[in-house]
């Protein structure tokens, strides 16, 4: 069975403009229309490819422009503080939300709304070493029943290394999000970076969105946002996601959050071709990548 095959057969996934979708959580009617979605100078966009620290970056955020809850959205899910534009689920109007908006999501820059490139509103892209992306990717199929179901590791890795996975090509994401930087305003931010210092991660982000907090309110933000703490917080792990999307019988929506857990599954043989590909893709690209928990920056 191809690749392409792969993607036909399966009801849940579907590609739109050379993107992998949850044909179950949107449309491509959806999707198009983001394109005129009215943006506000205020607008804040969460952007990543999928399994980059997405939920984490969205708990960081919202708790930034919420004063850590002092704002009252403590007892507001990270759905509803983060709402993704092209999984809006819980048919949010968008229209009606109170400034400053913050938006989550996974799209390609060419999909999203067109009034960013005239740099209105923030972006915040969060990218992650691809070895542990996959990894996640991996381990999250296994849960979230609206997705593909690899017959091994190796099958994922295959459908990854090809782009055939939901959002895509990783390779594609981050390459046309960086080289099309100039159009934005926008903050690139490393998930591996936030790992290794998160209050420091906090007080760029501060800086980027020019939000002035108190020694104390960051204080609260970095307890908020450890990983330990958000594995425990209802609201904040996705656990709230009903079983037809996600059977949390399987695992949770949260798992390790930690950096080079990659080398728990990939081969040597695997890790190599793997560099080879990235070499290829990536080589003028100037990101750095932190493979490994004790990696200096």
């Amino acid at each position: 069975m191809s690749h392409k095959d792969v993607i036909q057969s399966d009801s849940y996934l579907k590609k739109h403009k050379g993107v992998i979708f949850l044909s179950r959580l949107t449309t491509p009617e959806c999707i198009d229309s983001l394109e005129n979605l009215e943006i506000r100078d205020s607008d804040l966009f969460l952007v990543t490819f999928p399994k980059s620290g997405t939920v984490w970056s969205q708990q960081i955020v919202s708790l930034i422009l919420n004063e850590g809850h002092r704002k009252g959205t403590e007892d507001i899910d990270n759905m509803v503080r983060a709402p993704w534009i092209e999984y809006n689920i819980y048919n949010i109007d968008f229209n009606t939300r109170p400034d400053p908006r913050l938006f989550t999501s996974h799209l390609p820059h060419y999909l999203m709304p067109k009034d960013l490139r005239n740099m209105r509103g923030k972006i915040i892209y969060v990218y992650r070493n691809p070895k542990d992306v996959l990894v996640s990717f991996y381990h999250f199929q296994k849960i979230l029943v609206l997705s593909q179901h690899p017959e091994s590791w190796e099958h994922c890795m295959d459908l990854f290394m090809s782009g055939e996975v939901l959002g895509g090509s990783w390779f594609d994401h981050i390459r046309d999000w960086y080289t099309n930087k100039k159009d934005y305003n926008i903050l690139f931010m490393a998930y591996e970076e936030m790992k290794k210092d998160l209050r420091s991660a906090i007080m760029k982000i501060c800086s980027f969105l020019d939000k002035k907090l108190d020694d104390e309110e960051v204080d609260i933000i970095v307890e908020k946002s450890t990983f330990e703490n958000m594995k425990d917080d209802p609201l904040a792990n996705y656990t709230f996601l009903s079983e037809d999307i996600c059977d949390g019988s399987k695992g949770s929506f949260l798992r390790k959050g930690t950096i080079g857990d990659w080398k728990n599954l990939m081969t040597v043989a695997q890790s190599e071709m793997f560099d080879r590909v990235l070499q290829e893709r990536m080589k003028d690209l100037p990101i750095k990548f932190i493979w490994d928990i004790d990696e200096e920056n």
